[in-house]
């Protein structure tokens, strides 16, 4: 199995085009990475490829990516689309592959649900773009040898969604985590995740490869930077600090976080937060970080 990272940020992506903080202003600098937002590329052969949510960045993300680069005039090694939830930042990318290029498109009848309501996303016709419905826990064949099961994890509904009380450890199929597997290598991508019960430790246990909801570094560091007004629960991310500990005695391969917001301190190699992940045995997520398995 291949995981290319195509994006390792969170909605806004590093730098944020209307944010002066501390991280922000590094990137622009060049003083730290600047970052896509959150989109990963799987393959079990090499040649034919899956991405896992459309980023708002996704033209660049392909052109930054050789294996994903065209192979004839309108020939793409892309097959098929997976979206965890109908947050803009993972699905706003769609618009950009309207271009009558065939490939399906897998989500749960909630996630296409919504979707559907976005008349903008007509233009992604259907008669090359199938849309195709996943149920809980069932399993599909992505590409040749990957498949992907999807599993209900706790979250929210998107933003726009929202109505004047907000539940953020819904669970059903408005947030799921997606388990990967080739013949011998199991993968799980989980980028957003409210709570980490018992069950989801297990269904983590023994997995070659994790890349989990890396938001924030400390639940309420959005207010305290004074960037915003909610916490990390409240939008639907538990933080940093919660998830090391919860998985500490989880046997897991490779430990990856992604979708980091622009205000984590993880976004900079050099901080002491992202030496301290690393000493627990978690990578930080990088736009273009391969994982072989």
């Amino acid at each position: 199995m291949r995981i290319i990272i195509l994006g390792a940020a969170a909605g806004g992506g590093l730098p944020q085009w209307n944010c002066g903080c501390a991280n922000c202003d590094a990137a622009r600098a060049g003083r730290i990475p600047s970052l896509t937002q959150s989109s990963v590329a799987v393959s079990a052969d090499g040649r034919t490829w899956a991405i896992l949510n459309a980023s708002p960045d996704i033209r660049m993300q392909l052109a930054a990516t050789p294996a994903l680069h065209p192979t004839g005039p309108r020939g793409m090694p892309l097959r098929a689309v997976l979206v965890t939830n109908g947050d803009i930042d993972h699905v706003a990318g769609l618009l950009t592959l309207r271009e009558s290029q065939p490939f399906d498109l897998y989500a749960t009848a909630a996630i296409h649900d919504a979707l559907a309501a976005n008349p903008m996303l007509a233009a992604v016709n259907p008669e090359f773009v199938p849309r195709l419905t996943v149920a809980l826990d069932q399993t599909v064949e992505l590409t040749p040898g990957l498949t992907a099961t999807l599993f209900a994890v706790p979250g929210k509904v998107p933003l726009y969604q929202e109505g004047a009380v907000v539940e953020t450890g819904l669970m059903g199929e408005t947030t799921v985590g997606v388990e990967l597997r080739t013949a011998d290598r199991r993968a799980l991508y989980i980028p957003g995740c409210a709570d980490l019960p018992e069950w989801l430790r297990a269904r983590i246990e023994g997995c070659d490869a994790l890349l989990f909801d890396g938001t924030l570094w400390d639940d309420d560091e959005m207010i305290r930077m004074g960037l915003g007004r909610k916490t990390g629960r409240r939008m639907g991310h538990m933080a940093v600090t919660d998830t090391m500990p919860a998985l500490a005695g989880t046997t897991i391969g490779q430990r990856l976080f992604v979708h980091m917001n622009n205000s984590n301190p993880l976004t900079d190699p050099a901080s002491p937060e992202a030496v301290e992940a690393a000493r627990q045995g978690w990578q930080v997520g990088r736009d273009g970080m391969e994982i072989s398995l």
